[in-house]
């Protein structure tokens, strides 16, 4: 028999289109009274679930992080006063043979009114923005290297050997080049003793002959495709970069206090805000946090003896 901690609480089965609330109520000592409803999941639905939420006064909702499902009903829901809870869905896994939407429902709102329910980290909404931009950053940062590769490789197959003797083909000179084998033009010597940088004018005769390769139509038509989506893959990543900057604007000691650490840049200091954000009281102590990371090696013993392949695995919510 599991000892109960709240008096009134929910429970919440989360699904693409629907949202089953069991809400439980009562005395601490006593069987709790139970109330199941169904709402849908647009916006209007669930303002209604969460008027119907204070109404019948509860202090704690919890609901799985199921897929993305989870997101907007608790977007909606934060602004009613209520605590909310978000639940690992493995922690909670139901009993097998009692698979409903109800029962499920039942089952987290039982588990929360015992104090089972261990809530996951989710920052403020600032954070969770900002994090949705650090992440997308990264996307961004991925797709252009597919293109440079893309392109890499194009030149490989039509023998142009620019990476013989430049380690940057999508530096300043590199770029001058390729839009120029992009247009058909033809690359004279002069063109690049003027206009190529640094090092490079004085390797002007080995650039030119590294250039004598089998360019097609098809392989320059190759290089536009992926020279033009690289264009706007980087015009996006400049305008996302500044969004982030603004949104780190009021956040400037915690990333001066984070770039002390050894290895870590503004880029990666704007990663871990975006992560963890600045509120640390989210994590009682260190050790919470690098378990939160995924950094705690993990302790599954049983009968004196170590499970040797779930060692070394944390937990991350």
């Amino acid at each position: 028999m599991m000892e109960a901690v709240l008096e009134r609480c929910a429970g919440l089965d989360v699904h693409q289109e629907t949202v089953v609330a069991c809400v439980l109520t009562g005395p601490l000592d006593r069987t709790p009274k139970k109330e199941i409803r169904t709402f849908n999941t647009m916006t209007d639905d669930l303002l209604a679930l969460g008027e119907w939420l204070v109404d019948m006064n509860c202090t704690h909702v919890a609901m799985e992080s199921t897929g993305v499902f989870w997101k907007p009903v608790w977007n909606v829901l934060e602004a009613f006063d209520v605590e909310l809870i978000l639940a690992n869905a493995h922690h909670i896994k139901n009993l097998p043979g009692r698979k409903t939407d109800m029962k499920d429902a039942e089952w987290i709102a039982k588990l929360l009114r015992c104090g089972l329910i261990e809530g996951s980290f989710v920052p403020s909404e600032d954070i969770r923005e900002l994090r949705d931009l650090t992440r997308y950053r990264k996307k961004l940062i991925h797709d252009a290297t597919a293109e440079k590769n893309r392109i890499h490789r194009v030149l490989q197959d039509a023998n142009i050997k620019l990476t013989t003797h430049m380690s940057d083909v999508f530096g300043v000179s590199g770029r001058l080049l390729l839009q120029k084998i992009i247009n058909g033009e033809v690359i004279t010597m002069e063109f690049l003793e003027t206009k190529m940088k640094g090092a490079l004018k004085h390797k002007s005769a080995k650039l030119l002959q590294s250039l004598n390769g089998r360019l097609r139509r098809h392989h320059r038509d190759m290089i536009r495709f992926s020279w033009d989506h690289l264009s706007y893959i980087e015009r996006t990543l400049s305008d996302v970069e500044q969004e982030i900057r603004q949104r780190l604007a009021n956040k400037q000691e915690a990333l001066d206090l984070l770039v002390t650490i050894p290895g870590v840049n503004e880029q990666a200091a704007s990663v871990i805000l975006a992560e963890i954000g600045t509120d640390m009281n989210q994590f009682p102590s260190d050790a919470h946090l690098a378990a939160w990371a995924g950094l705690s090696p993990g302790n599954h013993e049983s009968a004196g003896k170590k499970n040797e392949s779930e060692q070394g695995q944390g937990t991350a919510s």
